[in-house]
């Protein structure tokens, strides 16, 4: 691949990399809705949805907007009980991102009389607020100097100083905080992080980089860009099975409640290895943090064994079932069955 010789370091002439990059993006940076907002509120949902949710999925089906119309500042969200604010976050998966934002919201309120306190430790001290989160408040709805690293800010920095050491070492993240902490615009910190977490959006994408369009690839030392970054770490995937029986009685549908863990408050079909001998119904495959899953739904007589209901399961009307909140993996298994689907991989 063809790629611009770096001509000078972005830390040996930080003013006109900061000006390059700041101008590319005033001039082509994206306009989206959290942008146009300095409502640390807004703001942070943002963030939170953003953690393990791409933006054409939080934009494309209308899950921001739709969240910040049922809960439009810190007093509703922090008043919010389990069953609306899970519903809202329906779709988004990882639910734990939803309680916690209903605490920081509450956090606010208690300790900060209702405004976000513009002080980083201050922030680093709500719960479920990291550095990452902390940061991009504090720039992005505050315009004040912090550095940020995700992943777009990493795999940039990496190229630019063409560093094959791996990034998810401990030394290594030491790097990158130090190194977006030196090269912050302080005068521009929110045009400048946003810039340089679109770069990694767009030009220096995983993968094969678009260097003879980037705005700044006079400054990026990367001989072969496209094989950094490097991981060190690779997380095993391991293949789970799941049992689940389908049982209707009177236009009505037998699900589990569940208790404390990741889908707390939720409803699934219900779980039984016994019924791992009957008829399936319908396969569906889902990924959960470094599980993938198989959900088998089998077909259950009223008398086997398997049918019997256990605390924590109830017999849910099937014209309540949009109102209350079922993983995505357990309502389209629901809608497939109902609708004779076949099998799906």
């Amino acid at each position: 691949m063809l790629k611009p010789l770096a001509r000078q370091s972005p830390m040996e002439d930080k003013e006109g990399f900061r000006g390059a990059l700041r101008t590319w993006f005033r001039q082509h940076g994206r306009d989206y809705p959290w942008r146009r907002t300095s409502d640390p509120y807004a703001v942070l949902v943002s963030e939170v949805m953003l953690q393990q949710t791409q933006i054409a999925t939080v934009l494309g089906r209308g899950f921001y907007s739709r969240f910040l119309e049922r809960f439009p500042d810190i007093v509703t969200l922090a008043a919010a009980e389990d069953e609306p604010l899970l519903k809202a976050w329906e779709g988004l998966g990882y639910y734990r991102r939803a309680r916690m934002l209903r605490e920081s919201a509450r956090a606010v309120l208690l300790h900060h009389g209702g405004e976000f306190p513009r002080n980083l430790d201050a922030l680093l001290a709500l719960p479920g607020i990291g550095r990452y989160t902390a940061g991009a408040l504090f720039s992005f709805a505050f315009d004040l100097p912090a550095p940020l690293v995700d992943g777009n800010v990493a795999r940039v920095l990496t190229r630019l100083f063409d560093r094959a050491d791996p990034i998810d070492s401990g030394p290594m993240l030491k790097w990158l905080w130090e190194t977006a902490a030196g090269l912050l615009d302080h005068e521009h910190p929110r045009a400048f992080n946003s810039a340089l977490m679109e770069l990694g959006q767009t030009y220096c994408r995983p993968g094969l980089p678009d260097c003879l369009s980037c705005p700044v690839a006079t400054y990026c030392q990367a001989r072969e860009p496209a094989a950094l970054p490097v991981k060190a770490k690779r997380q095993t995937i391991s293949e789970v099975d799941e049992h689940a029986v389908f049982l209707l009685h009177r236009g009505k549908i037998l699900l589990s409640q569940q208790g404390k863990g990741r889908r707390e408050g939720m409803w699934r079909l219900p779980l039984r290895e016994a019924a791992a001998s009957l008829p399936v119904l319908h396969r569906r495959k889902y990924g959960i943090t470094r599980y993938r899953v198989t959900l088998h739904v089998h077909d259950c007589p009223a008398k086997h064994p398997a049918a019997a209901a256990l605390p924590g399961e109830e017999w849910i009307d099937l014209d309540s079932l949009e109102e209350i909140v079922i993983p995505p993996a357990d309502r389209a298994a629901i809608g497939a069955v109902r609708g004779g689907a076949e099998e799906i991989a």
